[in-house]
């Protein structure tokens, strides 16, 4: 099977809608799919010791959810929040049973569909740690959206065993 032919059986699995949102200037997509809800920014209960870019936990509806700041996982600087600044709710399976995870964005855009000749394999950055949470390229009105694999950028590297009853929050 040549490249191409590769490519576009990777792209094919890869069609279809995103939510999109912003880091800053950059545009990234996530699978709605994996997409629980998203809310407004609320308080955050910090937990000692854990990754730098994992923000705390949330009480959401008597649930406690770990909460990670996306822009402290691919390394820069949060920014301020704004009225726009929200949390993405994603639920992902896992060897039959499922993690949530909030993630916080500058803003959330819209839901978009991308359509397979529209999603490029993520390109070769030369073994650099970022591409690994990538899924593909979307091109989508002459701009490039970032398709994220969630998995990837939750289970790397975060113990989401914490075992916190709701009303210690």
């Amino acid at each position: 099977m040549t490249d191409s032919a590769r490519q576009e059986i990777g792209a094919a699995g890869m069609a279809g809608k995103y939510l999109t949102f912003k880091l800053g200037p950059e545009t990234y997509g996530i699978e709605i799919l994996c997409v629980q809800e998203i809310i407004g920014l609320m308080p955050i209960t910090r937990i000692p010791k854990v990754s730098e870019f994992i923000r705390g936990v949330i009480n959401l509806r008597g649930k406690v959810i770990p909460v990670m700041s996306l822009s402290r996982r691919f390394g820069v600087p949060d920014r301020d929040e704004t009225s726009l600044t929200c949390i993405i709710v994603i639920e992902l399976a896992r060897a039959g049973d499922s993690i949530t995870m909030g993630v916080v964005v500058d803003e959330v855009s819209e839901v978009i569909n991308i359509h397979a000749e529209n999603i490029e394999s993520p390109p070769d950055l030369g073994g650099a740690h970022g591409d690994a949470f990538l899924r593909g390229m979307g091109k989508v009105d002459g701009k490039v959206v970032i398709l994220l694999d969630m998995a990837r950028v939750i289970e790397s590297g975060v113990a989401l065993d914490l075992d916190i009853p709701a009303e210690a929050v």
